[in-house]
């Protein structure tokens, strides 16, 4: 079972502040978009995080994913929230789809602030933004064994040969 910690005011604020200030430190000189994100661990600390652009866009590495990289090469693994900020003016940041899989990795049950430069923020739990993850939890499931699956009902379609397909991959009557 998971734990939900309450959150104060006072620290969502905090958290709020810390995101945006973390967007100063972004390298984004590719899109110019900058990311910051304040996750709270479990026992208080404040972790920063920013997305690094690489010119080789498929390994540019996003704020919230940076951030949480940097608390468990630091021995944090149980999070309270999370903040994330940008510069959209008029509407609020979120995280990608990658990182939504990545926060559910350390659970579902912790909050998640997505911010505005004026600091409104709309709140939400890592599960409902990914409400199917697939979780550490997902890989103690049963499951069928790893050899043949004799015991299984398998629709195996008649082999085809490529032959006996035209050029647009439809069986051809022969």
């Amino acid at each position: 079972m998971e734990y939900t910690q309450e959150i104060s005011t006072k620290m969502i604020q905090k958290l709020l502040k810390i995101s945006q200030d973390a967007k100063n430190n972004t390298y984004c000189p590719y899109s110019n978009f900058r990311v910051g994100t304040a996750l709270l661990c479990k026992d208080g600390t404040v972790i920063t995080g920013v997305n690094v652009e690489n010119a080789s866009y498929g390994l540019t590495i996003c704020a919230e994913r940076t951030a949480i990289c940097k608390a468990v090469s630091e021995g944090h693994t149980e999070f309270s929230a999370i903040a994330i900020a940008s510069d959209l003016a008029k509407s609020f940041i979120v995280p990608c789809g990658a990182c939504r899989q990545f926060l559910c990795e350390f659970g579902t049950d912790w909050d998640v602030y997505m911010t505005k430069p004026d600091m409104t923020y709309q709140h939400m739990k890592v599960g409902d933004l990914l409400p199917l993850c697939f979780t550490p939890k997902s890989l103690k499931e049963d499951r069928i064994s790893n050899g043949h699956h004799n015991s299984l009902a398998v629709y195996k379609e008649t082999p085809t040969k490529l032959s006996d397909k035209d050029k647009n991959g439809d069986i051809c009557d022969q």
